[in-house]
């Protein structure tokens, strides 16, 4: 069968190549050769360039700028001691977006048109088709104050997390404990007001229950994985996964071993541990949420693939995210239909995305 249209909600492509020093317009393997050693041992084999989204099919996808204040951060080289750092980190994602715009290999989606003319390429891409990409921000640092929220929409930012790994300017988020922070509501406020989609993801409990009590507009999870499956705060109890369903949202499922493998050791180093995880345990997190509601209308693809890990930390059997058309195999075998297949690798984003524009 012809290759499906793959949505992924979550890639760091900004981080990768900037922070990381990625030539993403290579093919994988070749910036596997280029990276130094210092680079694998932190970073992992590289999974996500360009190249290997064409072949992949994953022709839209949802690229982030992404940096949070944290002075204690030595690995990913995001973490800041200010906001007015991360600002500048987050602009320089979203100039090398732009760069690779005028270089053909993306194309911004800021609008339902934009959007279905990047879907209806897809259907039967050149081989050099540029890939469809909206914005997203993990941790709302590089947002300085909400004034500057309408700033950042006409840059085409359609999806938002105000937290991340440790305390951000607006909120509690993985590791910690609390919540909201006095400066959230006032962002929150702005966001639903240019209609930008919420993300859920990396919000402690009390910030996940806090956030929807005080925002009613459109929320996802762009790269979340389930509770019941793999212990652990950075992942979505049952309570959760209902709760955002009801606001109609999408839940990405994530690829890092450490969200799949209930026995992976965090502490560890990557390299001297081999997961268990399959692509078939990703499906076991999608199969989850769609028996627990009873529907496939929730459940998308969010990889978050070369976001401070490579292919030794993702799937066994996933050497690059052109495996994802694996994918839809997996879930056939599982009783899945076609149109049910479909929501899962792409309808479900897009009915999300049409809903708020």
């Amino acid at each position: 069968m012809a290759n499906r249209l793959v949505i992924d909600s979550h890639l760091d492509l900004g981080f990768s190549a900037i922070q990381v020093n990625r030539d993403l317009t290579q093919p994988a393997l070749t910036v596997r050769i280029h990276d130094s050693e210092p680079v694998t041992r932190s970073f992992g084999s590289c999974t996500t360039t360009f190249p290997e989204l064409r072949k992949g099919h994953v022709g839209i996808v949802f690229g982030t700028v992404m940096s949070r204040t944290d002075a204690n951060d030595e690995w990913t080289k995001t973490g800041m001691y200010v906001q007015s750092q991360c600002h500048g980190v987050g602009m320089g994602h979203y100039a090398f977006y732009e760069a690779m715009e005028q270089e053909g290999e993306i194309r911004f989606i800021r609008s339902a048109e934009d959007l279905d003319a990047s879907i209806e390429a897809w259907k039967d891409p050149a081989p050099n088709e540029p890939i469809g990409l909206m914005l997203a921000m993990e941790s709302a640092d590089a947002i300085m104050d909400p004034d500057q929220v309408p700033e950042w929409y006409e840059r085409g930012l359609r999806m938002v997390s105000i937290q991340h790994y440790g305390v951000s300017s607006y909120a509690h988020g993985t590791g910690t404990e609390g919540g909201l922070l006095p400066r959230a509501k006032p962002l929150l406020d702005a966001l639903k007001d240019a209609g930008i989609i919420v993300d859920m993801t990396h919000t402690t409990d009390q910030g996940f229950w806090e956030t929807l009590e005080a925002y009613d507009g459109p929320v996802c999870s762009s790269h979340h994985n389930c509770r019941a499956l793999t212990p652990g705060q950075r992942q979505l109890t049952d309570d959760m996964i209902k709760a955002i369903a009801e606001r109609g949202g999408v839940i990405g499922a994530a690829f890092d071993a450490w969200m799949l493998d209930p026995n992976w050791q965090r502490e560890v180093p990557c390299y001297e541990q081999r997961t268990e995880a399959t692509l078939k345990t990703v499906v076991d997190h999608i199969d989850h949420i769609s028996q627990l509601l009873g529907n496939c209308d929730h459940s998308g693809i969010g990889t978050d693939l070369d976001g401070g890990f490579g292919q030794e930390q993702s799937p066994n059997d996933l050497n690059t995210i052109a495996d994802l058309q694996r994918l839809p195999d997996i879930l056939e075998n599982r009783g899945y239909s076609e149109g049910d297949i479909e929501k899962v690798l792409n309808g479900n984003w897009i009915r999300l995305l049409k809903s708020c524009w």
